[in-house]
């Protein structure tokens, strides 16, 4: 990302952007040009004092809103008691507690257990563990379109290419890539009321040409993709998936680690389809914003690694399961999952007017708060909006105090995933701040 569009123009944060460019990594994304000094619920200010609403949540991490006074109080409670010891050399029971809390609040009526890890991307790995040593079989079923992480494994599920995978070689073996229903980008020929069956079919034809059913572990699903443009499947799609895995003994795993925790307005995507996977992704809100990420699911296949084989150091630190535990009082005792519907409510209608009305707003869509617009310089031929304008749009949004999330294939979809605790006065702020930036843009 050019150094012109991310300069910050306040002093405090220009200077510390320049120490960064000169003792952190390149390679290091940044999607914004702020440098934050605190923080609370949906806003956030930086060095300098100026305020900023945060439609990015920490990337989908803060559904609880920024320093939740509970979070806090339990960060600092557990902080003075015990910082780490490692579960594996001597258990705590804030880890015990929060992994029964994940076994209650995740779908299905069988033996559940969990295991806790640090991030997203090593949580995903580990379920891919456990679905080889349950299963003994080696390979692994992943989609277009899809984001699972940035370790190498991950990076192999990954579609993405440039700039994720590019010069990361060689990947992961046994990985394989179907076909993910996008009703907006439907293949030619095919029809978008059709994009299901026809994602369905090269499954099969996939089984028949590239990997045979049978030595295939686990398919790794996203139930509405994230850094894929927020593409929600059509109604369906999720449970005949989940019944060709059945047919043909292959694990269902659900990467809920950006749909997660009320995102959607259900406590996990997946809830929306009444699917039950086999194994249960979760991180980002889990922890409110602490390194946290936890793998649940059948306890059988749970079981299946060998005894020792699976964990790490820092996984499931006491501290970030203090801020878990907190989190599951807030969604009980604020009703998140209503408020979560009600932002997602307010989003969709500003969104779904913009595509009305607004010429390069090509498409409305998500599921619950989990929602975007895809930006376009042709709505009859669906041609991306060019990468450099949807940045000066993000840019122009960040100058009038308000930090957006762009995401997509063509990196071309504006995203939402401001905290579920956001006033409506900051939420209709923010949204008046994207209006403005998108009708005054010009492809």
């Amino acid at each position: 990302m050019p150094a012109k569009v991310l300069e910050p123009k306040t002093s405090k944060a220009k200077a510390l952007w320049a120490e960064r460019q000169a003792v952190v990594s390149a390679g290091s994304a940044a999607y914004s040009s702020v440098v934050v000094a605190k923080a609370r619920n949906a806003k956030v200010w930086d060095v300098d004092g100026k305020e900023f609403i945060d439609f990015a949540g920490g990337i989908g991490a803060i559904n609880v809103g920024h320093c939740h006074p509970k979070v806090v109080a339990a960060i600092k409670d557990q902080a003075e008691k015990l910082l780490h010891t490692s579960f594996h050399v001597a258990a705590y029971e804030p880890h015990i507690k929060l992994c029964r809390k994940l076994t209650q609040a995740t779908p299905g009526n069988f033996d559940k257990k969990a295991l806790l890890f640090n991030s997203g991307s090593e949580a995903i790995e580990n379920a891919v563990k456990f679905a080889r040593a349950f299963t003994k079989r080696r390979a692994i079923i992943s989609f277009d379109n899809a984001f699972h992480g940035r370790t190498l494994l991950c990076l192999t599920l990954n579609s993405k290419y440039k700039p994720l995978k590019q010069h990361f070689g060689p990947f992961a073996a046994d990985i394989y890539h179907a076909r993910f229903p996008n009703p907006y980008r439907p293949p030619r020929g095919v029809r978008p009321e059709d994009v299901s069956d026809y994602a369905l079919e090269e499954l099969e034809r996939l089984f028949l040409n590239e990997v045979s059913p049978e030595d295939v572990a686990a398919v790794v699903v996203e139930p509405v993709q994230g850094e894929g443009g927020f593409v929600v499947p059509p109604q369906g799609f999720l449970g005949a998936l989940k019944k060709i895995c059945e047919g043909h003994g292959i694990l269902f795993i659900a990467d809920e680690v950006q749909t997660g925790f009320g995102r959607t307005a259900k406590m996990f995507a997946i809830e929306h389809e009444g699917v039950v996977p086999d194994l249960l992704v979760t991180a980002k809100s889990l922890g409110a914003g602490m390194p946290l990420s936890a793998v649940v699911g059948r306890a059988e296949v749970l079981d299946a690694a060998p005894a020792g084989s699976v964990g790490g150091t820092y996984g499931g630190n006491p501290v970030s399961c203090a801020a878990a535990l907190a989190v599951f009082e807030i969604f009980e005792e604020e009703k998140i999952l209503s408020a979560a519907a009600k932002v997602g409510e307010a989003v969709k209608a500003r969104f779904d007017r913009w595509a009305r009305e607004i010429a390069i707003v090509g498409d409305s869509r998500g599921l619950g708060a989990m929602r975007a617009i895809e930006l376009v310089s042709d709505k009859k031929t669906k041609k991306p909006l060019s990468v450099p304008m949807v940045k000066s749009i993000v840019r122009a949004c960040e100058e009038k105090g308000l930090i957006l999330l762009k995401a997509g294939a063509y990196d071309n979809v504006l995203r939402t995933l401001m905290p579920l605790t956001i006033p409506e006065a900051d939420l209709e702020k923010g949204l008046d701040i994207m209006e403005d930036a998108l009708v005054s843009a010009r492809p």
